[in-house]
């Protein structure tokens, strides 16, 4: 198939740039499941799994991820927590600067 590029609208040649994206990311998709189930027949062959041969760093098919269990609660309303993973909230900040221990906020 051969296009006339001269002779294209932009319109047109747009279009074939986004087709051409599209059709290259789906060629690399089927390369990587492809590599990945001859690393996965290899790794079998030798009575192992992916997951050992790249020391645990296999991409794993993910779902959604699940929140932490929150770990503090501010005391003025229990209704907001925090997990106490990443930004402290401003309500732990202001607890904490105005003389309350982190440990009796815990949950």
């Amino acid at each position: 198939m051969q296009f006339d590029l001269e002779t294209m609208t932009r319109k047109d040649l747009e279009d074939l740039g986004r087709d051409v994206t599209i059709a290259l990311e789906n060629l690399r998709k089927q390369d990587v499941k492809k590599v990945r189930a001859e690393m996965e027949k290899l790794a079998a062959a030798n009575n192992l799994t992916l997951e050992e041969v790249l020391g645990g760093k296999a991409a794993r098919k993910s779902g959604p991820k699940t929140k932490s269990a929150p770990k503090f609660a501010n005391p003025a309303n229990a209704s907001q927590t925090w997990t106490g993973k990443g930004r402290q909230p401003e309500w732990f900040k202001s607890a904490v600067s105005g003389g309350t221990d982190p440990d009796s906020m815990a949950i």
